[in-house]
């Protein structure tokens, strides 16, 4: 019986705590007072970030420029200092700033608490083709990066058919300078590729290589080293590497 009385007190003693903690728990002021403080917090960040002067842009730093001047691209994004940094339009500016000839990729981000960054990567000359008297230098996509009256010796020369911008003649030469070794680069001294499928490399002494199509070049290349370590080039000799397989010298 006495055990039992100390079980009851005990249960009545918890009782009216536990009630209290509810009681306050479930206090709708401290609720209402939570739930403006969040609110009033939410309103702060949201002006801080959208009405107010303190996280706008003021600056737009460029990078990876060397043909194309900061002003062309800082002009070309077209987002006015002042623009609240979190309004701005991240992918359109990208495609703005891509918008430019000599652009090829660039990248928008946001440098808090007020700059604008743009990081452009800017086509680069692969190859160089005969346009009246002078040389046009082009990227893989027949872009023009630059002209020149004579021979550029640092890239080599291609022979297409019809438009160079955006032709699939321009793209194949380009994808073997992309992927051939600098060693085979550095020989060779014309692409004809006016047959994609049957494209044909002039090396500078003379020898020539028959390609066939823009594929496989590094297992084109090693096989043609080996060929040419075997048999020395010399003036009209043809490796033939269409099919690195059944590679043959003529």
């Amino acid at each position: 019986m006495a055990a039992d009385r100390h079980r009851a007190k005990t249960t009545t003693g918890g009782g009216p705590g536990a009630a209290t903690a509810a009681r306050a728990g479930s206090d709708p002021w401290k609720v209402a007072f939570a739930v403006l403080l969040v609110v009033s917090l939410v309103c702060v960040v949201t002006w801080v970030l959208l009405g107010s002067r303190l996280l706008v842009v003021r600056d737009v730093a460029v990078t990876g420029l060397d043909r194309v001047s900061q002003e062309e691209v800082v002009a070309a994004v077209a987002v006015d200092t002042g623009t609240p940094l979190i309004r701005v339009d991240l992918d359109h500016s990208r495609d703005r700033a891509e918008s430019l000839d000599l652009v090829e990729s660039a990248k928008v981000t946001r440098g808090w608490p007020a700059t604008l960054r743009v990081e452009v990567v800017e086509r680069r000359p692969l190859l160089a083709i005969r346009v009246g008297e002078e040389y046009r230098l082009v990227d893989g996509d027949g872009v023009r990066i630059e002209d020149s009256p004579t021979r550029p010796g640092t890239h080599p020369l291609v022979r297409v058919t019809g438009e160079i911008e955006g032709n699939g003649a321009v793209r194949a030469a380009a994808d073997i300078v992309e992927e051939a070794p600098d060693s085979l680069i550095a020989q060779i001294q014309l692409i004809d590729a006016t047959d994609t499928e049957e494209i044909t490399v002039e090396l500078g002494d003379g020898s020539f290589v028959e390609w066939g199509d823009a594929h496989n070049t590094a297992d084109k290349s090693d096989v043609l080293r080996v060929l040419m370590r075997e048999h020395p080039p010399e003036e009209g000799r043809v490796y033939d590497v269409g099919s690195p397989d059944l590679a043959i010298v003529r």
